[in-house]
């Protein structure tokens, strides 16, 4: 019994390694001479879902974006999330929001300089019905101006 647990585990964490279901993208687009926002997507492969920013008692780790501070912006309010739904997820026998297909987060900027590039960490979790992956982080760049 105990050569097959660890032949399951084994293939289990072969099987997750490399396994990224979701692909991110920023942009920018400008407001005025002095304001823009910057928008992040999250594409989902087909029955993965991840979740929104709202933290939860429930398990499941919430996304988190982090925007590296530099001088030559600030940040404007916090960032706003667009298409997670509430809904039942038996691993976590809770209500969770969540995205699937896509995720979509808008963050307003103060626009201080021209020319620069903004980094950004994302912090995520991703499972479908059969299992979760562990947490991810990853980190962007977008351009502005």
């Amino acid at each position: 019994m105990k050569n097959f647990l660890a032949t399951f585990l084994l293939f289990f964490s072969l099987a997750s390694m490399g396994q990224n279901p979701v692909t991110w993208k920023a942009s920018y687009k400008p407001i005025s001479a002095t304001e823009g926002e910057i928008t992040i997507i999250g594409t989902l492969e087909n029955s993965w879902h991840t979740y929104s920013q709202r933290a939860t008692d429930a398990g499941p780790i919430p996304t988190t974006i982090k925007f590296s501070p530099l001088p030559q912006f600030e940040l404007v309010g916090k960032t706003e999330e667009t298409g997670a739904h509430e809904e039942f997820v038996k691993a976590f026998d809770a209500k969770i929001y969540v995205f699937t297909g896509s995720a979509e987060f808008h963050q307003k900027i103060k626009v201080k300089g021209k020319g620069f590039t903004v980094p950004i960490t994302i912090e995520y979790m991703t499972c479908n019905d059969m299992m979760c992956l562990p947490p991810k982080t990853i980190t962007l760049q977008v351009k502005v101006g």
